[in-house]
């Protein structure tokens, strides 16, 4: 793997900062849901960088949000989460250049689907699951779950919604000559 370029770190950069404003300052909290657009960032690092970006960007994105805007008790098992949301994101949707070029489709069932359900279901439910019933142990492991099942049903179908139109935006910052792959 080549050494990134300074290119590619800050725009790395300028994507955890998005990250952190979105996750901490613009998502809606409501009784059983919060509905956010902090995934948007993580996606177009995954997308845009691969695995390593979107990992970047997640891990990254979120512990600076936890240590600057703490909303409770810093755990590290959520930036572990957020890394490997990111580098889902990114396994399943990194648009190489030939892709950009031969103007493929990202395809809704492998690379969208799947990583959101992979995210929503396996780290959302079941992991960040266990950091929060180990953090507040008002309740068990299986009554936080189900009290954090209709807030990742509700995300998911919003993250299904809204990847799709993402990437006709990595593919336009890629022929405008913003992002440069380093692979």
């Amino acid at each position: 793997m080549k050494k990134p370029s300074l290119r590619s770190i800050c725009h790395l950069a300028i994507l955890v900062a998005l990250e952190v404003v979105l996750n901490r300052f613009l998502s809606i909290q409501t009784l059983f849901l919060k509905i956010g657009l902090s995934f948007v960032p993580v996606v177009m690092g995954g997308m845009l960088y691969g695995p390593a970006g979107g990992a970047v960007v997640g891990g990254l994105g979120d512990m600076i949000g936890a240590l600057l805007f703490p909303f409770g008790p810093y755990h590290p098992g959520f930036s572990v989460c957020g890394a490997v949301m990111g580098a889902a994101y990114g396994l399943f949707m990194y648009v190489p250049s030939r892709r950009f070029d031969n103007r493929e489709k990202l395809a809704l069932w492998p690379n969208v689907i799947v990583p959101v359900a992979f995210n929503c279901a396996v780290i959302g439910l079941f992991a960040n699951t266990l950091w929060v019933s180990q953090l507040y142990g008002s309740r068990t492991y299986w009554g936080w779950f189900v009290y954090r099942v209709p807030d990742e049903i509700g995300m998911a179908v919003v993250k299904t919604v809204i990847i799709p139109f993402l990437a006709p935006l990595a593919r336009r910052l890629y022929k405008l000559g913003y992002v440069k792959n380093d692979r």
